[in-house]
């Protein structure tokens, strides 16, 4: 059985904890892998080897800090197959999304390479009677990141990737779901030049979390997961005085106008309501349509679109999405969806028990679509994280505004429109 340990210093280690948790292939159903759960010792292990190597990092200029970043940018792009397939098999993507999390990355690392420009400091002279004023952008030390676990490549390079950049060390903890892809990235930025110890990888769960929010030598940790997580590790970071950016859970809206392009519509819905089987934090797993017919033509198209779907394994190259990544998470799903039926929304098409010949126990569901869905809902106020699209109705503009302001995780809105004019109403109504 593969095992995923810690990379620590800049060597693969098994750590102090004895704990494992397993790693399945979420297209089988199968344990494919062990990985180490570490916990208060491998973080201080980590910390420490980061603070061996952060003051020289930072005292090397900007500009040679630069050429580690490009050629970790040129490494991630030799190794983009190798990556994509890595991911899809712990996370359970489709391959084209996984080589699009490592490219959206990517791009990070290539802003990154601009650090020497982008660290530049501001003067201003006269800013009062004999007063002048300068501001100096300096690194922290050892910084960390939480990432989740359904960008394991995307969202830790563009935490550590600016950190690293501006001459910090840094200790990622990635989901234990799917963690062979964030070791990959240490080992690469290794091989780009960064000294060992500069990008540490410990994984682990609650115990590993709670030992970074707690260690004094970490200075500010970035999160991406769940909102009730995110409440936690901001409350629990800044009470020990770091500095903490905590991104948690999003309903992201998108309101149809009457005069919309409606093929333009389906499309985008289809790709982001069901693209990567929404697990995605910019889905858009609600559809608000403005007037009966707007409505009445959208679910009727997108009903038909939902059926020319195809959910298969992911090396399938003509599947549009794949499983998605634990049977938790899966069960979960559908629990949301019989709670959509139950508080008496319309399931058009539902996506529940659906099995892939072949592979049997894989962790797939199929899209599901649901008309008249109300806002007092709780399937409405709540994360799907799915592959399930809710339409809610609204009579006028001003309405369908109102749903994503008022909306608990009212992360992101779109609107569907010809009309700048609306278009520009629409945004100063949901500021």
């Amino acid at each position: 059985m593969r095992e995923v340990k810690h990379f620590i210093a800049g060597k693969s280690t098994i750590g102090h904890s004895k704990r494992e948790g397993e790693i399945f292939n979420p297209n089988t159903g199968q344990v494919q892998a062990n990985v180490c759960l570490g916990g208060a010792d491998d973080i201080a292990a980590a910390v420490e080897a980061a603070k061996k190597v952060q003051p020289e990092w930072a005292a090397t200029n900007p500009q040679r800090r630069a050429r580690v970043m490009f050629k970790f940018k040129n490494l991630l792009e030799d190794n983009m197959d190798e990556l994509a397939a890595l991911l899809s098999s712990e996370h359970g993507k489709v391959i084209a999304d996984s080589k699009g999390d490592v490219q959206r990355g990517l791009e990070v690392i290539e802003f990154a390479c601009g650090i020497p420009h982008l660290m530049k400091g501001d003067y201003t002279e006269g800013a009062g009677p004999g007063i002048d004023i300068y501001a100096m952008r300096q690194p922290l030390g050892v910084v960390a990141g939480i990432t989740p676990f359904n960008f394991p490549a995307m969202i830790p390079m563009w935490m550590f990737g600016i950190a690293i950049a501006c001459g910090n060390a840094f200790i990622l903890k990635p989901s234990e779901k799917d963690p062979t892809v964030p070791v990959r990235l240490a080992e690469l930025m290794l091989e780009a030049g960064a000294p060992e110890g500069l990008l540490n990888v410990v994984h682990g769960d609650k115990e590993a979390v709670d030992a970074i929010l707690a260690n004094d030598d970490i200075k500010a940790v970035s999160f991406v997961g769940s909102s009730d997580i995110a409440h936690y590790v901001y409350q629990t970071g800044t009470a020990n005085g770091k500095r903490v950016q905590a991104m948690g859970g999003a309903k992201n809206h998108g309101i149809i106008m009457p005069d919309a392009d409606m093929d333009q519509v389906i499309a985008d819905f289809s790709g982001s309501a069901y693209g990567s089987a929404g697990e995605r934090c910019m889905a858009l797993p609600v559809a608000v349509p403005v007037g009966k017919d707007t409505a009445d033509e959208f679910v009727g198209r997108m009903q038909e679109e939902v059926g020319k779907l195809t959910v298969g394994i992911s090396t399938d190259p003509e599947a549009h999405y794949g499983p998605v990544v634990s049977a938790a998470h899966r069960q979960k799903i559908e629990e949301y969806v019989e709670m959509g039926v139950k508080e008496g929304a319309d399931l058009l098409v539902d996506g529940r028990g659906l099995s892939l010949q072949g592979n049997d126990d894989g962790f797939f569901i199929g899209p599901s679509l649901f008309d008249n869905v109300k806002a007092d809902m709780q399937s409405y106020q709540e994360e799907i994280f799915g592959p399930v699209l809710q339409v809610v109705r609204a009579d006028s503009l001003e309405e369908a505004a109102r749903l994503p302001s008022e909306h608990q995780y009212g992360n992101g809105v779109a609107i569907f429109t010809r009309n700048g004019l609306a278009a520009r109403q629409f945004a100063q109504k949901v500021n």
